[in-house]
């Protein structure tokens, strides 16, 4: 049975604010990544795996989620898709890089970021 983000939110499982973001992205774990992405309709691939580890990696050397222009600099250079990356970026997560990218990922909602 799958987990809202509001049963997250309660019991001894990560806090969620009222948008279904971790409070703390050091609580994320695969587990909570397969809950969020399902709150988003997300059937997660490899693909989305490698953009979450990019994703993961950035914030911890910067304490911050990385920008959209950082994730699609990742899948053109890493994953290989060039110019095709931001293309492919919103294939991966058709609502948005931060409502799904990011929510899934164990990011804070990035505040400054009025889209995606």
């Amino acid at each position: 049975m799958a987990v809202t983000a509001e049963e997250l939110q309660h019991d001894a499982g990560p806090q969620c604010d009222e948008e279904g973001y971790l409070v703390d992205p050091n609580d994320w774990n695969e587990v909570v990544a397969e809950e969020l992405a399902q709150q988003e309709n997300l059937a997660l691939t490899e693909e989305h795996w490698k953009v979450f580890g990019f994703m993961r990696e950035y914030y911890s050397e910067h304490q911050v989620a990385p920008d959209a222009r950082h994730t699609i600099k990742f899948l053109a250079d890493q994953l290989g898709y060039g110019r095709a990356a931001r293309k492919r970026l919103f294939e991966l997560f058709p609502y948005g890089y931060v409502k799904q990218a990011c929510k899934a990922s164990g990011m804070k909602r990035p505040r400054a970021w009025s889209t995606g």
